[in-house]
Order: C-alpha cells, then sequence, then structure tokens
C-alpha cells in the first residue's frame, strides 16, 4: 500500500465517511433494522459514534444535531417520511443477531 501522510489518511476517510452517508440518504427504502440485522449497525449508529467523536475533541454535539448531519433533516421527520413498521421476521432478526444485548 501507498505510504499516506496523516492528513491524506484523514482526507480519504472523511471523503469516505461523506459518500457513506450521501449513500445511505439516497437509500432511503433501505430500513436501519436491515442494515442492523444485516451489517450490525444503522443510521443511529453511525450518528453515534460521529457524537462521541465529536465529543472526544471538546465539540458538544448533541444527539440531535448528529442525526440530522447522517439522516439529511430531523430524525422525527426521517421517520415519518421513510421508516417502515418493522415486520415480525425483521423484528426475530433483530432479537437474535442484537449486538447491544
Amino acid at each position: 500500500m501507498t505510504a499516506l501522510s496523516k492528513e491524506q489518511q484523514i482526507e480519504f476517510e472523511a471523503a469516505a465517511f461523506r459518500r457513506l452517508v450521501a449513500h445511505l440518504r439516497e437509500r432511503s427504502d433501505v430500513q436501519n433494522i436491515d442494515l442492523m440485522n444485516l451489517a450490525g449497525f444503522c443510521r443511529n449508529c453511525l450518528s453515534n459514534w460521529y457524537r462521541e467523536a465529536a465529543e472526544a475533541e471538546g465539540v458538544p454535539v448533541t444527539r440531535d444535531e448528529s442525526r440530522e448531519m447522517v439522516y439529511g433533516m430531523s430524525y422525527e421527520d426521517w421517520k415519518k417520511f421513510h421508516q417502515n413498521e418493522a415486520s415480525p421476521v425483521q423484528k426475530a432478526a433483530f432479537e437474535l443477531n442484537n449486538p447491544h444485548k
């Protein structure tokens, strides 16, 4: 692998993060429970990681602010426009695979 400067590494990681967020915004058809069941994380996890990183650097970010950064709108609006009721199959898979047990 090509040796990267610390600045390049940060720049490329940030670009990948922005692309992931953009992709998740475009794919509002993919529900958070599906992401959790398949990958063990969801949009809320991503927003929590963002908030935790900011707070680790002494920058206070609220849960609502970090969620809006990931969702591109308030979480309440996103749920209203895009979130569907989870099916019994999705709920059962979540209970089986829930990483937060």
